[in-house]
């Protein structure tokens, strides 16, 4: 299949934005209601790629989907908390990529210290629900009737996990910058892709 995984570069913002605009367009996945120009896309993913990880999955230069993890909230005592986002190009589904995607992300963030890990799914969609139900998130709550896109009101279902037990003294989070330059986090990705290609 000859796929790779592997962290964004600045040259595949444009690819993201490809993956994502039908999700914009198309569903209430996101509560965006317009496609973001490509200038305001790269400059969310410049932002969060400065302590965050984000990999895509590409085959042959195409951008077959993405995940990401970003800031959950803003004030201090939350650093320890991210959250997730992920997409699949409707060209590229049902092959294992997602699962993969977040396997990596998900060691990715636990090599980095952060402790929780928190994702909000637009009902209805049950392949996302059914994703973080096999990843190992737990449901925690749902925000009813939060969201208006394409006519209807749509609620939100909470997806939280733990990473590791909760420290009495935790260290703050490393970036992305840092831990990329260790051996275990070259293991992620070469466990991703051979999971990805495996067969």
């Amino acid at each position: 299949m000859d796929f790779n995984i592997r962290l964004a570069e600045e040259a595949d913002y444009a690819g993201m934005l490809l993956v994502y605009k039908p999700n914009v367009l198309n569903t209430a996945i996101t509560f965006e209601y317009e496609v973001p120009s490509q200038e305001e896309y790269s400059k969310r993913i410049a932002n969060i790629v400065t302590h965050y990880p984000c990999f895509v999955c590409e085959q042959k230069g195409v951008i077959a989907g993405f995940a990401y993890a970003g800031l959950f909230r803003v004030k201090d005592a939350y650093q320890w908390s991210a959250e997730t986002t992920i997409y699949v190009s409707e060209n590229f589904q049902r092959k294992g990529i997602a699962r993969v995607l977040y396997d990596a992300l998900l060691a990715t963030l636990e090599l980095q210290g952060f402790v929780n890990v928190y994702a909000a799914v637009t009902l209805p969609n049950p392949p996302s629900e059914k994703l973080h139900t096999f990843m190992g998130f737990a449901e925690i709550g749902l925000f009813e009737k939060v969201g208006f896109k394409h006519g209807k009101w749509h609620d939100l279902k909470w997806y939280e996990m733990y990473l590791v037990e909760h420290p009495k003294n935790p260290i703050p989070p490393a970036s992305i910058n840092d831990v990329k330059e260790i051996k275990g986090f070259w293991e992620i990705i070469d466990r991703a892709n051979k999971a990805l290609n495996r067969g």
